[in-house]
């Protein structure tokens, strides 16, 4: 997967982690002259990362498209969301990334090992992310001035989940703005849930749909705005909520 620059949202916005994110790190010119020069390119493989309280290490594959060489390094956080579904990252020493400074020449693939250092938790997920950032030089140019090249990096869950963990997660939906429902989903699991859509029907008809990436990790809810193509008449309807697993739940709702 080739990555370029966006701007860089929270992790529980609804499409930047469906799978990947590119975080626009900075973009800096010490001099008011030309365009700042161009960061190389790069994929990480997987984009998402499962493992089991038994892996010591999961392998990680880093490959620079780019035709110039980059150099990269990570920084593991500890990933939590409050009760509202704000996001909240800490930098932890659970985890470490070997080796932790990669440079690749163009074209070039390398694979790198992520290791538990702690014990894993036998009850509940342990939930992180890893982002994998170039580290940017300062060119000089032929004009004698000093350019700074955009910095990418990509943000990746890391999620290591014991045989008991599972999501638990009940939604409900009310009245936003026209023709939208404001669905709410909370999590009081053990483990992550991540929306991929939500449709709310009355017998075949869809009243509205939400398609997204949100995540709603333990003790968080998230409200994602369902939109219809015709006002919402009141009364009984369904509720259908499917995962990024495959799986699906459906909850009987009353729309005021």
């Amino acid at each position: 997967m080739k990555l370029f620059p966006q701007l860089h949202r929270p992790a529980s916005a609804p499409a930047l982690y469906g799978p990947a994110a590119i975080i626009l790190l900075a973009i800096g010119v010490l001099s008011a002259a030309p365009a700042p020069a161009l960061a190389g390119v790069f994929s990480v493989t997987p984009v998402r990362i499962y493992m089991t309280p038994r892996d010591r290490a999961v392998a990680v594959t880093i490959t620079n498209e780019g035709d110039t060489e980059v150099v990269l390094q990570a920084d593991l956080n500890a990933w939590t969301q409050k009760p509202d579904g704000t996001d909240e990252q800490v930098p932890t020493e659970d985890l470490i990334l070997s080796p932790p400074i990669i440079k690749l020449a163009p074209n070039a693939r390398q694979v790198v090992r992520l290791a538990l250092l702690k014990p894993a938790d036998a009850s509940r997920q342990l939930i992180y992310r890893m982002i994998m950032r170039e580290v940017p030089e300062a060119v000089a140019s032929r004009d004698k001035t000093i350019q700074v090249p955009i910095a990418l990096a990509l943000s990746m869950p890391v999620f290591i989940t014991p045989p008991p963990a599972k999501r638990d997660v009940v939604c409900q939906a009310e009245r936003g703005a026209a023709q939208a429902l404001n669905v709410t989903c909370s999590n009081s699991g053990t483990a992550y849930a991540q929306v991929r859509e939500v449709l709310v029907k009355r017998g075949t008809q869809v009243l509205a749909k939400f398609e997204g990436g949100t995540y709603i990790l333990p003790g968080a809810r998230q409200v994602m705005s369902a939109k219809g193509e015709q006002a919402i008449a009141p009364g009984a309807a369904q509720l259908g909520v499917s995962f990024d697993d495959g799986k699906s739940q459906t909850f009987d709702i009353t729309l005021p």
